[in-house]
Formats: structure tokens, sequence, C-alpha cells
């Protein structure tokens, strides 16, 4: 039965990962584009907001086993919480890299609104921007996050199992993010391919 659960949850997951990388893909935005035009500018908010919604309907669904896979005692939960307080120190730090008016999608609507909205854009004006965190790792957004959400005292199996699931989509979804800054930035990003770490600010993970 746990084992049934596992892998419903792994399922769930995958199906929301899967509709999440698609909608996020320069295919399906180009098409749009050909259909809406300028109204494009909408679309990151409404892929920000269903992507909310699709994980939520995981959460819902999906199976929660009744089984702890660790406890931790003094003094390391207490050692580990800690940690997961800086680790989400380390997400403000990498948030603040980003224009989060661009990023939820405010921005785009308000350019939109003024006439000012370029079209081949698609639904966000790409800035490439290597400062802060971004200067140890090309994501750090997913390092500090995958910190934040595995440093836990307590983990029980369906937290552990979508742990392992987002962590695996981080890295496998970065192949495909990355495929597409390229296409954007071209040799510039290559070249900061090249001198950072992809996640892990380890020289082995230093890697395309």
């Amino acid at each position: 039965m746990i084992a049934f659960d596992v892998l419903l949850i792994i399922i769930l997951f995958s199906i929301f990962a899967f509709i999440h990388t698609l909608l996020a893909t320069l295919e399906v935005k180009r098409r749009i584009v050909k259909n809406i035009g300028e109204k494009i500018a909408f679309y990151r908010l409404f892929y920000n907001i269903s992507s909310l919604i699709l994980f939520s309907a995981f959460y819902f669904i999906s199976p929660k086993p009744d089984v702890i896979v660790y406890d931790l005692h003094y003094p390391f939960d207490i050692i580990t919480f800690a940690l997961q307080v800086l680790s989400l120190f380390g997400l403000i730090w990498s948030i603040r890299t980003f224009n989060l008016k661009e990023f939820t999608g405010i921005e785009q609507i308000q350019r939109y609104l003024n006439g000012t909205y370029d079209k081949t854009e698609l639904d966000e004006k790409a800035k490439l921007s290597i400062k802060g965190a971004a200067k140890i790792v090309r994501h750090p957004l997913y390092l500090f996050f995958i910190l934040f959400l595995g440093l836990r005292p307590t983990m029980s199996l369906f937290y552990f199992v979508t742990f392992l699931c987002i962590t695996a989509y981080f890295y496998i979804g970065s192949f495909y993010e990355e495929k597409r800054l390229v296409e954007i930035f071209g040799d510039k990003y290559k070249e900061y391919q090249e001198k950072v770490p992809r996640i892990f600010p380890i020289k082995f993970f230093k890697s395309k």
C-alpha cells in the first residue's frame, strides 16, 4: 500500500511537472503570439496562477501515508532548523536579483496597458543578470529552495517523496531552461555556463 502511495505521488507530480514545463517552452509561447499577438503580455501572470493551482491540486489529491521517515532530536533538530533559516536568507538573496514585477507578470501587463508591449519579448523581457548569488551558481533560486525544503527536523514520507521529485525536477528542468537561455543570449550565456556551476556550488557539477 505504501509503495502504491509513493508511486501515485510520483505520477501526480510528474503530470504537474510536464504541464508546467510545456507551458514554459518557447514553442508554446510563439504559437500563442501568433493567435493573440500583444495579449501575450498576460501570459506570465496566467502561467504563475495556473502553476499555483496545478501544484495545489497535486498536493490535495496526492495520498499522504502516515509514515515518518525521520524525526531528529536535540541538538540535531535545532541545528537543522537553523540551517533551514539560513537557506531562507539565501532564497531572499537570490530573489533580489530578479525583477519581481516582471517575474510575476505585473510589469508586462502595465506595458500592454501603456501600449508599449513588444510581442517579440513573448511573455517577459529577458535580461541576463550575473550578480549576487548568480555568481556562485547559475540557478541560485533552485539551490536555496532545495536546501530550504530538505533541511527539516522532521520528514514525513509524502514530504520526502515530494522533495525528491522537486529536486529532480529542478535539475532536469534546468537543462531545458538553459537551452532556452542559450537561444536568447547566445555566446554570452555559454561563457557563463563555462565559468559557473549549474545548481550545486561544487567543481564536479560545473558542467553544461
